[in-house]
């Protein structure tokens, strides 16, 4: 028994040296995404390029640029760039307005909006 408990004091200490070291603490965030003036521009991933933190017995392993992929592809997707630097401020739901437009859509009454009064940025070309 006492074998036993010795163990089971050890085994936790003896699996954390196969742990590997803890994820850096400078990852980046949403301030690498750039704006021109009038696009987003994708973030250098050299610049975001850190070395590998796996323990590989010796292997050389490649360095990872975390958060390349999400904020190139994020830099791509904004309809707007500019909120990157000047939002709109939000002015808030109109709980009015929603229910009407369910009860609406529920009664089969559904009203096709105005043309030239959308607040999309485009359409789509279908």
């Amino acid at each position: 028994m006492r074998t036993r408990s010795t163990v089971a004091a050890l085994l936790p200490l003896v699996l954390a040296g196969c742990l590997s070291a803890p994820p850096p603490v400078n990852l980046p965030d949403a301030r690498a995404i750039g704006f021109d003036g009038a696009h987003a521009v994708a973030p250098d991933c050299a610049k975001l390029m850190q070395p590998s933190h796996l323990v590989d017995a010796g292997f050389a392993r490649p360095g990872v640029p975390f958060g390349c992929a999400t904020y190139s592809n994020l830099a791509a997707m904004l309809a707007r760039p500019e909120d990157l630097v000047a939002p709109v401020p939000y002015g808030g739901a109109d709980a009015q307005t929603a229910a009407d437009a369910v009860r609406r859509y529920v009664e089969d009454r559904v009203k096709q909006p105005t043309p030239g009064k959308t607040l999309t940025t485009g359409s789509p070309s279908h």
